[in-house]
């Protein structure tokens, strides 16, 4: 396996090295750096660089809508898109004046194919929808600070690619968004990576837990899953419910509710049943496989009555898929 990515490796460095593709001349903001399984198109510079250990990312994988609510605000949405997690990489480039977006997105493309990249999804001008970067990029949050100014452009030059490269050590998901920014004259160029990966485990302890307890009389929970629709509660919990176990057997005068709560996909009927039947899978399990006391757990489904976020990205509706713990 080594040696095929030494091979992916090494058909991509020599592609570079005959394409457009190369390192700027131009100075780069500190501490940034290209991403090794791609370079930058030739004189460009990094403007915006940011790297998250373990982060979640929207993918776009089809065209953005967008409409006004009551407020008369505009509500980006992704017709296609796919939620990750892992490590992600953001890089901003200003590309020079003199070098079309056409030409920048023909590089990007040939050498995500030369290396093996499955291509997921593609398209340019009208066909990404009005103001794609800033559903993108801005409304998805996928852009940290105020960068994601520079990719609001204009519709008859923005072009777009995502891509996938299959490792045995986990996949890789790449986005190029090329655009002529409303803000600026050359072509900027938003390279996103997400290396997929499990996250760091020993975060969530019972310590931490207690902490947040104390602190503010809950906790929310992530690590604990569910396929869509169901109340089963999945194997990779058990990092997590393990942790919860432990808190409530160091602490025995602690009782917590089991709090579930869900997205706004489905009826309200629908959610306030499954968010029950999931805190109720999560008490039975707690119980049965790792010995908590029955007395110190209550579950309780609220739906989508509590978010923390808002139900109308994909980023708010995963934040609102959780459960909490909640002190008694």
């Amino acid at each position: 396996m080594k040696m095929q990515n030494r091979i992916v490796f090494c058909l991509l460095g020599m592609f570079m090295l005959t394409t457009s593709i190369a390192f700027a001349q131009g100075e780069d903001v500190e501490g940034s750096k290209d991403h090794p399984l791609i370079s930058r198109f030739a004189d460009s510079t990094i403007v915006y660089y940011d790297v998250e250990q373990f982060d979640e990312y929207i993918l776009a994988l089809g065209k953005v809508e967008w409409e006004r609510d009551e407020d008369y605000k505009r509500v980006f949405n992704l017709t296609k898109s796919k939620q990750l997690e892992g490590k992600v990489t953001r890089i901003q480039y200003d590309a020079p004046e003199d070098r079309s977006t056409l030409e920048i997105y023909r590089n990007y493309e040939s050498a995500l194919k030369r290396a093996g990249f499955e291509i997921l999804f593609a398209g340019a001008r009208e066909e990404l929808g009005k103001d794609f970067g800033e559903a993108a990029y801005n409304a998805m949050r996928n852009v940290r600070g105020d960068y994601f100014h520079y990719l609001d452009s204009y519709v008859e030059h923005q072009r777009y690619i995502a891509a996938k490269l299959s490792r045995p050590e986990g996949d890789v998901y790449i986005s190029i968004f090329v655009s002529i920014s409303m803000h600026k004259r050359n072509p900027v160029i938003q390279a996103d990576f997400v290396e997929v990966k499990p996250m760091e485990e020993g975060l969530v302890t019972a310590d931490t837990m207690m902490e947040d307890m104390t602190r503010t009389g809950r906790v929310v929970i992530y690590g604990i899953y569910f396929d869509t629709g169901r109340a089963d509660v999945k194997p990779e919990s058990e990092p997590v419910l393990k942790e919860i176990a432990k808190l409530l057997q160091q602490n025995s005068e602690l009782k917590l509710y089991i709090v579930g709560h869900t997205d706004n996909v489905g009826d309200l009927a629908y959610n306030m049943k499954l968010s029950q039947n999931r805190a109720d899978a999560v008490v039975k399990t707690l119980v049965s496989k790792y010995g908590v006391d029955t007395k110190q757990l209550k579950a309780y489904g609220v739906g989508f009555l509590a978010p923390v976020s808002s139900n109308k990205t994909e980023e708010g509706r995963a934040k609102n898929r959780r459960v909490e713990l909640v002190e008694q």
